[in-house]
């Protein structure tokens, strides 16, 4: 096989990598796909965890919090490209298959669904024991009142603003995902998935599977009467609800197309 930089994938095997591991996903089996989906809500959960648990701290500069906590962050997506696990905006890439006719609709969208709903589960599961632990508690209840302020935010943003950061955001995870498939260890992975991760969470943009654990999270915490932000009856099913289904069609967009289309166009349309 041809080598590329220090015995890294070049993008054309990326290319194919993907598109073939994107078969083999979307004919997952019912339970081992939902399976796997619980595991990456509950994985994307524990990075959101980290990054409130850092970005809490009101002794850290504005740059130096946001960087630090996107950072961490990235343990998310670490733990789902190391550990395994099926995660619905890494999934997004499955379009690459949908384009070389190698899936059918049918299986794309399958997938999407399951995926999606799986990690719902996971994040908000987890979501829950983080609640029964008493963890929000942390830094004398600082923990639980930036929780509900992140929620708060995501509840009430406009429309169009959540689409759009949600298109920025998944491009970005797919990025790394993609730049993932080009290392052969370890080590070669995290290099390649900590700084875009760390970029979108640091600017601000919106992950869909991380709202669904920092949304549900605020809505027991604020039902327990911990500290409360401006805008903080925002929060609730419709409230989340309505920042799930733009944030979840922004992902799809930056996700498949920005990324896995385009690559689709670049490297795969002429070996198909």
């Amino acid at each position: 096989m041809e080598l590329y930089g220090f015995d890294a994938f070049s993008p054309a095997e990326i290319a194919e990598k993907v598109e073939k591991i994107g078969v083999a996903k979307a004919r997952l089996p019912f339970l081992q796909m939902a399976m796997l989906g619980v595991l990456a809500g509950a994985f994307i959960g524990l990075g959101a965890l980290y990054f409130v648990l850092v970005t809490s701290d009101p002794d850290l500069g504005f740059a130096t919090s946001r960087v630090l906590g996107g950072l961490v962050f990235s343990l998310g997506l670490l733990l789902v490209v190391v550990a395994g696990a099926e995660l619905f905006t890494g999934n997004n890439l499955l379009a690459m298959a949908w384009a070389a006719g190698q899936i059918t609709t049918r299986e794309l969208l399958r997938n999407w669904a399951i995926v999606c709903i799986a990690n719902f589960v996971g994040a908000a599961g987890l979501a829950v024991l983080v609640w029964l632990s008493g963890h929000p508690a942390m830094n004398h209840g600082l923990v639980a009142e930036q929780v509900i302020r992140l929620a708060a935010a995501k509840c009430t943003a406009p429309l169009g603003t959540l689409f759009w950061k949600g298109v920025l955001c998944n491009s970005l995870v797919c990025i790394a995902v993609w730049m993932a498939m080009a290392g052969r260890s370890v080590t070669d992975k995290m290099v390649a998935i900590v700084f875009p991760i760390s970029a979108f969470v640091a600017a601000g943009f919106e992950h869909s599977i991380a709202n669904m654990y920092l949304i549900p999270l605020a809505m027991l915490l604020k039902d327990g009467g911990l500290p409360g932000v401006p805008m903080a009856e925002a929060i609730g099913w419709g409230g989340m609800l309505r920042n799930l289904g733009v944030v979840i069609a922004g992902n799809l967009v930056g996700g498949s197309v920005l990324v896995a289309l385009i690559y689709h166009l670049i490297y795969r349309r002429q070996a198909g």
